[in-house]
């Protein structure tokens, strides 16, 4: 057998290395565009399915064009800043969260109006906050009178499969939030997420099973997310 000295192994292995950093690199860079893509489709996927219409991730684009025509972006007095519709698109919803969150009054969020196949509006608004585990967030949607939920759908980083995981993967548990109503006459009370409510009460849902801390996220996410539009809100209500 052949052997190799330390200077070779190490002059090799070095090599070795570069070459495939250096391919990874321009894996990365090739694949950037197409991932940037589709996060902009599963972006606009959830948009779409919050407003009940519900499309695959590859008809997304074409469906978002025709359907969500009208987005702007608002402040939390409720003044609208901008309705430059690629611009609210292109908020990056994450980072203005976190300067609304600490109190910086000129933090931006967008709004999507989203006109339904039946002709009907309605209006998409982001929602995010802290899960058990990472990040959770979505959509929700209003009907006309800016109060009544159309639909809902939430998403996250790293809660637990089989429990607070479900926040995404049931069906069940977003379908309680249709009809709910985030007002109580002028109040804002949001929807809040509870143990055995059943479908009793306008502003609650049942919690997930075996998840009480990624519901109390949920609770928390809408209360605290909606907040920030109720101004908006009661400037189209008058």
């Amino acid at each position: 057998m052949k052997k190799f000295n330390n200077t070779y192994i190490f002059i090799y292995s070095t090599v070795l290395v570069v070459v495939v950093a250096a391919i990874l690199a321009i894996v990365a860079v090739v694949l950037k565009p197409f991932q940037q893509e589709n996060m902009k489709a599963e972006q606009m996927q959830m948009i779409l399915s919050a407003a009940n219409i519900e499309v695959e991730r590859a008809d997304a684009p074409a469906k978002y064009e025709q359907s969500c025509k009208k987005a702007l972006i608002v402040k939390a007095d409720g003044s609208v800043v901008s309705e430059d519709r690629v611009a609210a698109f292109n908020i990056n919803i994450k980072d203005q969260y976190k300067q609304y969150k600490s109190g910086n009054k000129d933090a931006q969020l967008p709004v999507f109006v989203c006109t339904q196949d039946n002709g009907a509006e309605v209006y998409v608004v982001p929602v995010r906050g802290a899960g058990l585990w990472d990040d959770i967030w979505g959509y929700v949607a209003l009907k006309s009178d800016m109060n009544t939920i159309e639909s809902v759908v939430f998403d996250h980083a790293g809660e637990t499969p089989g429990l607070g995981a479900n926040i995404k993967d049931d069906p069940k548990f977003r379908k309680q939030f249709v009809g709910k109503t985030i007002f109580e006459g002028d109040e804002f009370v949001s929807v809040s997420v509870q143990k055995r409510v059943g479908d009793k009460l306008p502003h609650a849902v049942d919690a997930v099973t075996g998840a009480t801390l990624t519901s109390n996220s949920v609770s928390d996410m809408l209360q605290k997310g909606l907040n920030f539009y109720v101004p908006y809100f009661k400037t189209l209500k008058k």
